[in-house]
């Protein structure tokens, strides 16, 4: 289990990298960053205190940071690669991450219906070009790993052949409302790593991702089931079924009694078969984070960028 550093639009920098702080000396050693964050440079002070502090050292912990999508042009991978190791006072990461697979941009904390007339469906060869430059990184010994977020297998499908090197891990919304079990299954049978975000649910996510039909996991019969039998908070379940299924969730929290509960829920008392059977059946396909400042003046709706349209892009 991971800790993220997403603060949405609730809590500063300050406050996050504190919670890393926290969460370090509870016993997270994966720490999942993002240069769109606007915390790195917070979260590099907080890392050499640990290191100064001797709580831990480099090498235990597994640090991942994004390349965001104003950065995919020629050249600027490695400027945004470059800016993420000099904030976090790193000369290496673990994990360098394609954020979203295109250039879309959006200003940090714009309403869910902006658009940039600059956005533009999904291009094989853009994104390729962008992970070139990642493929590159590695080359020069700047990160030792390679993800992709954010992807479909329609996208997978279309790039993979065509990476040199291929990607360690996937970063994907999964919760118990939205397991994706095609694109799970998929990125485990190529051996990607599946990381989930929003594991239990993203109920602090920002007001422009929230839509009537959202379904709240804390509320799925068969969460709540559990949590009565366990005698734990649904929270708890939800990261409990995450862990036994296989992927890694990097919940947020700047609360020291729940990260500390996160960490220790998946030490104890794991949920049946049973019990992870009836949350499999509870799949309700219930996105929550669904991209729609990314659209292009053409799109239909979300469902475009997430393929669900066309096989492909627009």
């Amino acid at each position: 289990m991971g800790i993220g550093t997403f603060g949405s639009d609730k809590y500063d920098a300050a406050a996050v990298s504190e919670a890393v702080y926290g969460a370090v000396k509870a016993g997270y050693r994966l720490i999942d960053c993002a240069a769109v964050y606007q915390n790195e440079k917070e979260i590099g002070r907080v890392l050499e205190r640990l290191f100064t502090e001797k709580e831990v050292t480099r090498e235990e912990l597994f640090i991942t940071s994004k390349v965001w999508n104003d950065m995919h042009g020629e050249g600027k991978v490695l400027e945004s690669c470059k800016k993420s190791l000099a904030d976090l006072r790193l000369s290496c990461l673990d994990m360098y991450f394609v954020h979203w697979p295109f250039p879309n941009y959006h200003a940090p904390g714009c309403s869910g219906d902006s658009r940039n007339p600059d956005s533009r469906p999904f291009s094989v060869e853009e994104f390729m070009a962008t992970w070139r430059q990642c493929e590159d990184l590695a080359d020069k010994g700047l990160v030792r790993y390679l993800g992709m977020s954010n992807m479909t297998i329609p996208k997978l499908e279309a790039v993979l052949p065509l990476c040199r090197i291929q990607p360690a891990a996937l970063e994907m919304e999964l919760h118990p409302s939205f397991q994706q079990p095609e694109l799970y299954d998929y990125a485990q049978a190529h051996g990607i790593l599946p990381i989930g975000y929003c594991p239990i649910g993203s109920p602090s996510r920002p007001e422009r991702d929230r839509t009537a039909e959202d379904v709240a996991d804390a509320e799925l019969p068969s969460i709540l089931a559990a949590a009565r039998a366990h005698q734990v908070h649904p929270a708890v379940v939800c990261l409990k079924w995450a862990v036994q299924r296989g992927q890694v969730p990097i919940p947020f929290s700047v609360k020291e009694h729940q990260y500390i509960s996160n960490l220790k829920s998946v030490t104890e008392d794991p949920l049946t078969e049973e019990e992870m059977d009836a949350i499999r059946k509870d799949d309700r396909n219930c996105r929550l984070i669904k991209g729609q400042v990314f659209l292009w003046e053409t799109a239909a709706g979300w469902e475009d960028l997430w393929d669900l349209n066309n096989k492909i892009g627009g």
